[in-house]
Formats: structure tokens, C-alpha cells, sequence
């Protein structure tokens, strides 16, 4: 199965972490997700994922979601 986008990141709070995600199609908790920009690629399952601070399991196009990241990413990724 091919690669699909997902969504795009719009913010990073480096203390803690989290990207805020802009989705633009479906996501689930445990989904394989690969976080890509240019050259720079990372893969991870997603966890840890939130909408105004409550903890989903799926969220969907148009939600803009929290989610904990396992490395340091910048708005655009």
C-alpha cells in the first residue's frame, strides 16, 4: 500500500514534544505514520494523540490534532 498525506504540522511545543497537526485525511491510534520535509524522514506509530487537550483515538479531515513526537519537527513538515 502506497503512502498517503495525512496531514501537515503547523506547530512544535519542543518541551513537551508535540506537533499539532492539521489533518487532511483520516488517522488512527497505532497508524504507521512516516513525518517527512525535503531530505529529513521519520517513521512512528501514532500515539498519544489529542483535540483540545482530551485524548482521541481517530481523529479526521479538518480536526486539528496534538500528538506526541518521537523526534523534533518544524512547522510545514
Amino acid at each position: 500500500m502506497g503512502k498517503e498525506l495525512v496531514g501537515k504540522i503547523t506547530h512544535y511545543f519542543d518541551k513537551i514534544q508535540v506537533a499539532v497537526i492539521e489533518l487532511s485525511g483520516k488517522l488512527k491510534e497505532g497508524d504507521s505514520i512516516s513525518i517527512e520535509r525535503g531530505t529529513e524522514v521519520f517513521e512512528q506509530k501514532a500515539t498519544s494523540m489529542q483535540i483540545d487537550k482530551k485524548p482521541v483515538k481517530e481523529a479526521k479531515n479538518g480536526q486539528a490534532i496534538g500528538m506526541k513526537v518521537s523526534q523534533p519537527v518544524k512547522p510545514g513538515f
